[in-house]
């Protein structure tokens, strides 16, 4: 057996599941699950329909590469979203949800030959990024993101030596769990960082379309890299995905779209991995890229249970309007892991400890003494988790 999967940690669920085995909800409330970032709004028509019909493509093998009209689907997306024309046959490729391939990336990016090979993450951080780096034979090296900091990566904290052996970054924007963007000039860091010590930045923007003010879309790494006159997007990877842009998780459609030198390496790699998508998903993910419609209309539903929750959250209780993403990133008045044992218990609602999403750093769990709140269920839902949330902790 690979001898490196033993460094793997258990996943933020399953920890979830252990943390509440034994654990009898009170049945007198119906059970809110608000743990999961699954979208639960319904999955557009018209993503459907294109899926439907077009089965007979499930009698051909499909290229790793993608089909033409899907590449050129996302170049054309790209260029309405970030104001930037990129080459649909060099500069984008189609990939299984996002998941999988930023967990790929590694595998393509690291030498882990090298003694010392490191890949940077925030913290906390998507687990994926995480096991990717131990897989590929390099130590993670977390960077704390807290509200002290804007909750962005202090990169300041690492010094040149360690920067050199840096391989690959990982960044999140809007971020999971605070929903912080990264702005133009946080970019600009990163990108000479890069530059100087030779590094890929792998940019997961998987929630980039989940944000609330219409005249002012969340600046994306490919858009900023344009800004900054990085016309070729050296050095640099991006990842989105229909999952919560569409609310269609169970298609595992999303792109990989960069520096065209590092994706052929990237669908090298994954020519023998076998990560080619299905062609009714490819159609199914044409149909969703060509329209704005039902994204504008998910904006909506989610802005409307921030309007309704937000300013129902009471003391001791403490959050903020995210930039992006549909989470609240609440603090609690005591440890986060007594908290979601005993709200489950008594109320009945699910929600995730923080500390199951970050790592112990320089003696501080980031994510230590917060929940994290998925904002996915009906409207009506959330507004009664945030009730019995409130009864819960005033009587802490």
């Amino acid at each position: 057996m690979n001898p490196r999967l033993a460094q793997l940690r258990p996943y933020p669920f399953e920890r979830l599941r252990a943390l509440l085995e034994g654990v009898r909800p009170n049945d007198a409330y119906t059970a809110i699950n608000l743990s999961i970032g699954e979208p639960k709004h319904p999955t557009p028509a018209l993503i459907r329909d294109a899926l439907t019909q077009s089965l007979a493509g499930l009698a051909q093998y499909p290229p790793t590469s993608g089909m033409p009209l899907l590449r050129e689907a996302i170049t054309q997306w790209i260029a309405s979203r970030y104001a930037t024309c990129l080459d649909p046959q060099s500069q984008v490729l189609p990939i299984n949800g996002s998941r999988e391939a930023l967990f790929a990336i590694a595998q393509t990016v690291v030498d882990g030959s090298k003694p010392g090979a490191k890949v940077v993450m925030p913290n906390p951080f998507y687990q994926i990024y995480e096991g990717a780096a131990l897989l590929a034979g390099a130590q993670p090296l977390f960077l704390n993101t807290t509200e002290a900091n804007g909750f962005r990566m202090p990169l300041e904290s690492l010094d040149a030596a360690t920067w050199d052996d840096v391989q690959l970054l990982y960044a999140c924007s809007p971020a999971n769990p605070s929903g912080t963007v990264i702005d133009t000039d946080h970019w600009a860091r990163l990108f000479a960082l890069a530059d100087r010590h030779d590094f890929v930045i792998a940019s997961d923007e998987c929630y980039s379309e989940l944000y609330y003010d219409e005249s002012a879309p969340p600046v994306g790494a490919i858009e900023a890299s344009h800004r900054l006159g990085r016309s070729g997007l050296e050095r640099l990877v991006v990842f989105s995905s229909l999952s919560k842009r569409s609310n269609a998780p169970g298609l595992r459609s999303g792109f990989v779209a960069g520096d065209a030198r590092v994706l052929r390496k990237f669908l090298l790699y994954r020519t023998y991995h076998g990560s080619a998508m299905s062609p009714p998903v490819q159609h199914a993910s044409i149909a969703a890229w060509r329209d704005e419609a039902h994204v504008r209309d998910n904006r909506r539903q989610y802005a409307e249970k921030y309007r309704l929750v937000l300013p129902c959250l009471q003391a001791p209780l403490r959050t903020f309007m995210p930039q992006g993403g549909f989470y609240l990133w609440i603090t609690t008045p005591i440890d986060d892991t007594e908290f979601t044992r005993a709200l489950y218990r008594e109320y009945n609602v699910l929600v995730l400890p923080g500390s199951v999403l970050a790592r112990d750093v320089n003696g501080e769990n980031p994510g230590k003494d917060h929940v994290r709140v998925a904002l996915v269920a009906p409207l009506a839902e959330c507004a009664e988790a945030v009730e019995r949330l409130n009864r819960f902790a005033k009587q802490l």
